[in-house]
């Protein structure tokens, strides 16, 4: 979003404390961005009627949490990341079942999303999230919670683009079932993801998430 590239922590050239400042400086940009595209996402997926806005947006709001997490975390040891993780990732379990609830009940009542809509608000949810990709790829040796943040960044432009794709058939086939679709495959990527960080908090080995991360 900003333009401006961020030096990695290595680079800095300052020590351990120089790298939890841009640790923090990093996770205050992936907050701002994510609780942005929260606002919107989930605020023009009511009105239009998108079940798979409300779950993108949902999924930024997920993401935003685990950021303000994550500033807690630095700094703090390996324990207080664990228990960072752990947190976002039962949040990200929850929200999960939440936005399946949601799709059930559109289905069961009728919906009539805007598909065009859907396309052009999810795009600029994948250029956030991009954004933030590169942001976290500067800190991708660091701690669990740097490392579990990269990983909801990477489902979430998975899921952005599955958003743009269903919005494109919801307008071109005039069926509500591609939003429907595409929020079930986001809340599967949410519960996923949240299972995935469980697991690997619970591990008690900050080096095996590296390697399970990046192997996706």
């Amino acid at each position: 979003m900003t333009g401006r590239p961020i030096p990695s922590p290595g680079a800095c050239g300052c020590g351990a404390e120089g790298a939890e400042r841009l640790e923090r400086s990093t996770l205050r940009w992936l907050l701002a961005i994510n609780g942005a595209m929260f606002l919107l996402e989930a605020g023009l997926g009511l009105w239009g009627r998108s079940t798979g806005l409300i779950a993108d947006g949902l999924d930024m709001l997920a993401d935003a949490a685990v950021y303000a997490l994550s500033l807690l975390a630095v700094g703090r040891g390996t324990a207080r990341q664990r228990r960072a993780a752990r947190l976002s990732g039962w949040l990200q379990v929850g929200l999960a079942a939440l936005v399946m609830l949601d799709g059930v009940r559109r289905y069961a009542l009728g919906s009539e999303p805007m598909g065009v809509l859907m396309a052009s608000v999810a795009a600029l949810a994948l250029a956030a999230n991009l954004q933030c990709l590169a942001l976290l790829q500067r800190h991708r040796d660091g701690g669990l919670h740097m490392r579990a943040s990269l990983i909801f960044s990477t489902n979430d432009t998975i899921a952005n683009a599955g958003v743009i794709v269903a919005g494109l058939l919801v307008t071109l086939l005039g069926s509500p079932l591609p939003d429907l679709l595409i929020g079930l495959v986001i809340s599967l990527l949410v519960l996923r993801g949240g299972i995935r960080i469980l697991r690997q908090s619970a591990d008690g080995a900050d080096g095996g998430l590296s390697s399970r991360s990046r192997g996706g």
